[in-house]
C-alpha cells in the first residue's frame, strides 16, 4: 500500500513528463515491482492516447467525443470496408446508406417522459402515461437571398401513449411540419435573430376527434447573457366552412406565446407562457416549465439530460385544447 501511494505522489509529480514517467516506469520493472511499473505504462498510454482511441478502446469511461467519433467511425467502415463503385452517383448513395449521414439535426426538444402523472381525472383515461417528442430540422439552403438567411423544413411528432393500460395504446398523436426561414439580425444587438414559419398541427384523427389548424408566426431571439427570450405571434390560416374541426382554438391558444430560456452552468431552464390576452371569464392560458438537468456518472452519455416537466393550463395536446390538463413527468431529453 505504501508503495501504492508513492507511486501515485511520483505519477503526478511527473504528470507534465511523459518521458520521465516512462523512465520511472523502466526503473520500477527493473525493480521488480511490475504492479507499480505496469500503473506508470498505463499512465503514458491514457496520456499519449487520441480522443478517438480513448473512444474506441472504452465507450463507457469515455463521453466527450462519442457523437461526432461515431460519426468518423461509419465514414472510416465506409472507407476501409466498403469496395467503391465506379459511378460515382452510385456511390455517393452507397456511402449515404452506410454512414446514415442524411443531415437532419434536432429541432425541438427530443426527449421521453417514462412517467407523466396527470392530476386531472379524465374518464377512459389512466392518469399516468408515457409522453415522448421527436423532432427534427432538415436544412434546405442557406444565403439564397442574399441576406445570410437559412431556409429549413421540420418536423414535430408528440406522443401520449397509456402504457398503463392493458394494451398499452397510444392515446393521442400530434403531428408539426413546418417550414421556415431564419435571419440573423445585425451585430452586437440583443435581437439576435428572427424567424417566419408557416405550420401545419393535427392530431391525423377523423369525425369528431379530429383537430387541426393552419397558422403563420414570427419568432424572435432576444439574448441577455445566459437568459433567452423568444417571442412568438401567430396567424390562424381560416379553414373552409364547415370544416373546421375547432373553430373556436384561438380562444385557447390565444395568438402567440413567450419563451424564457436559462442556461446555468450544466442546467437548463425553459418556460413558456401562453395568454389569450381576455381579461374577462373567459381567459385562458398555459404555463410549461422544462428542466434539463446532468445525469449521474453511471447513466451519463453525450447530450442525454435527466428532464423535469411542468404543465398548466390549456393546450398540452390538440385533442384537449379546450380542456384544462395539470401535468408533472420525469425523464430523460436526448437535445435540447
Amino acid at each position: 500500500m505504501k508503495k501504492i501511494f508513492s507511486l501515485i505522489i511520483c505519477t503526478f509529480s511527473f504528470a507534465e513528463d511523459i518521458n520521465s514517467i516512462y523512465q520511472e516506469a523502466q526503473n520500477q520493472e527493473n525493480l521488480g515491482n511490475y504492479k507499480e511499473a505496469m500503473l506508470l505504462y498505463k499512465k503514458v498510454a491514457d496520456t499519449n492516447i487520441s480522443k478517438e482511441d480513448r473512444y474506441i478502446l472504452d465507450l463507457a469511461k469515455n463521453q466527450e467525443h462519442r457523437v461526432e467519433t461515431f460519426t468518423t467511425m461509419k465514414k472510416e467502415f465506409y472507407q476501409k470496408q466498403i469496395d467503391k463503385i465506379k459511378d460515382k452517383e452510385t456511390d455517393e448513395s452507397l456511402e449515404q446508406l452506410i454512414t446514415k449521414d442524411f443531415s437532419l439535426y434536432p429541432y425541438k426538444k427530443n426527449y421521453l417522459l417514462p412517467v407523466n402523472y396527470n392530476f386531472n381525472d379524465i374518464e377512459n383515461r389512466n392518469n399516468v402515461e408515457t409522453t415522448f417528442q421527436i423532432s427534427v430540422e432538415k436544412p434546405i439552403s442557406y444565403n439564397f437571398l442574399g441576406l445570410n438567411e437559412s431556409i429549413s423544413a421540420a418536423y414535430t411528432q408528440k406522443s401520449f401513449w397509456q402504457t398503463t393500460e392493458d394494451s398499452s395504446p397510444f392515446r393521442e398523436t400530434n403531428y408539426e411540419p413546418e417550414i421556415f426561414i431564419q435571419f440573423p439580425y445585425k451585430e452586437n444587438s440583443v435581437l439576435k435573430a428572427y424567424k417566419v414559419s408557416i405550420m401545419h398541427s393535427s392530431n391525423g384523427r377523423n369525425d369528431e376527434n379530429s383537430r387541426s389548424w393552419n397558422k403563420v408566426y414570427l419568432e424572435g431571439y432576444y439574448q441577455f447573457a445566459n437568459l433567452f427570450l423568444v417571442p412568438k405571434i401567430w396567424y390562424r390560416i381560416p379553414d373552409d366552412k364547415g370544416s373546421d374541426d375547432n373553430p373556436d382554438i384561438e380562444d385557447y391558444y390565444g395568438y402567440g406565446d413567450l419563451t424564457l430560456l436559462y442556461a446555468y452552468k450544466k442546467h437548463t431552464f425553459e418556460l413558456l407562457l401562453r395568454n389569450n390576452l381576455k381579461f374577462s371569464e373567459s381567459n385562458k392560458g398555459a404555463v410549461e416549465l422544462n428542466w434539463t438537468f446532468p445525469l449521474p456518472e453511471f447513466l451519463s452519455t453525450k447530450n442525454t439530460y435527466g428532464m423535469l416537466q411542468l404543465f398548466s393550463g390549456y393546450g398540452n395536446s390538440l385533442i384537449d385544447y379546450d380542456r384544462e390538463i395539470n401535468k408533472i413527468g420525469l425523464g430523460i431529453a436526448f437535445s435540447r
